[in-house]
């Protein structure tokens, strides 16, 4: 059984499985301090941990040794400019390896909008400028955020040259060359926040999340802003699921990584009211390519709850047999039922910003 790394607004926590059952490993590190992204590298088991420590700055720190200790490391950085309106780090949202045939290639995701990627480790960065320089990026806007920012970062496992994103609030962009150059993705998304003669306009859309089945890769799943909606090749389009119930509005997916038809989501009332609907935590499921949706509760807080599931913060094993989920609240789960039963492993953790198997 694999252990489960869980960042939190006060540190970094180890879930593991014992006789007894899931329990949380102490003491957790970075203890008191805000971590925004993790990683484990399945290349070579370096594990990497971002920090979003406010007024002094971002930090990104890396252990070779399964987290006995950790060096701190460089973390991304926008070109220095004396510009009054220059970008600068604001939050590293996502890190993610590069292909198995791309050793110490790391890419990261940012707040305000920018991709990096190192070449050893995390020792050095750089800016993606072919997509920083892109022209529609004047259009990109902040969501929850008052900037725009990358949060899903896919790599094709077949081809890692082809890349994934999803942009709050930018849309979905494509890359079939490694990062070289880009193409705008996400025809068929909707925002309703927007005008009607805007709304499908594929550069202003809110992708919350991006998951793909790693079997079948140009599936993505996607919990927009405004829905749930599915692509068959690789991001370029989606097709809109229609009639979710209790509710199509989110922020977590986690795609199947074997059935390109199954994937879960754990819905909200709407954005202004980020909670539960009717007090009822439920996660959905699809196991049809949704055409339909259970909504399952087994071990889930009864009513009233208003646990609110973070964009990273639900995932799926490599079986696809076992999930995490963690909260707001600091409530983390486990199901080792495909989602349909859930079992709490803490209910006192700071709030969770990710869960991710390691």
């Amino acid at each position: 059984m694999p252990s489960i790394d869980v960042a939190t607004r006060k540190g970094l926590f180890r879930i593991e499985k014992a006789d007894e059952g899931w329990t949380v490993v102490t003491p957790p590190a970075f203890l008191g301090e805000p971590v925004s992204a993790i990683l484990t590298d399945p290349r070579d088991g370096t594990r990497y941990a971002a920090l979003r420590l406010g007024h002094f700055g971002c930090r990104l720190h890396r252990s070779g040794d399964g987290g006995a200790s950790w060096q701190e490391v460089p973390a991304p950085a926008y070109p220095k400019s004396d510009a009054e309106d220059a970008p600068a780090l604001d939050m590293i949202w996502e890190l993610v390896p590069g292909g198995a045939d791309q050793p110490g290639l790391i890419w990261a995701g940012t707040l305000p909008g920018g991709l990096f990627v190192s070449r050893d480790r995390g020792d050095s960065w750089d800016l993606v400028t072919s997509l920083w320089e892109k022209p529609e990026r004047a259009r990109w806007f902040g969501g929850g955020y008052d900037h725009p920012g990358i949060h899903s970062i896919l790599v094709d496992p077949r081809d890692s040259r082809r890349l994934a994103l999803g942009i709050s609030c930018g849309g979905v962009w494509l890359s079939e060359d490694g990062g070289e150059s880009w193409t705008q993705g996400g025809q068929g998304l909707r925002a309703d926040f927007l005008p009607p003669d805007q709304a499908t306009d594929p550069v202003s859309q809110d992708p919350h999340r991006l998951s793909a089945c790693a079997a079948r890769p140009e599936r993505i799943w996607c919990q927009h802003h405004n829905g749930i909606f599915v692509s068959s090749d690789g991001g370029a389009t989606f097709v809109e699921i229609a009639g979710v119930k209790p509710a199509h509005f989110g922020f977590a997916v986690a795609a199947h990584p074997i059935d390109p038809d199954t994937a879960w989501f754990v819905p909200g009332v709407k954005d202004e009211c980020r909670v539960p609907v009717d007090g009822q935590l439920v996660v959905t499921r699809t196991r049809d390519g949704g055409a339909g949706f259970d909504a399952l509760s087994g071990g889930l807080p009864g009513t009233p709850c208003y646990d609110l599931i973070y964009r990273h913060a639900l995932a799926v094993d490599a079986s696809g047999d076992v999930l995490a989920m963690g909260s707001t609240t600091g409530n983390l789960w486990v199901s080792e039922s495909a989602g349909t039963e859930w079992e709490l492993v803490s209910a006192h953790l700071p709030p969770v910003h990710a869960v991710a198997f390691v």
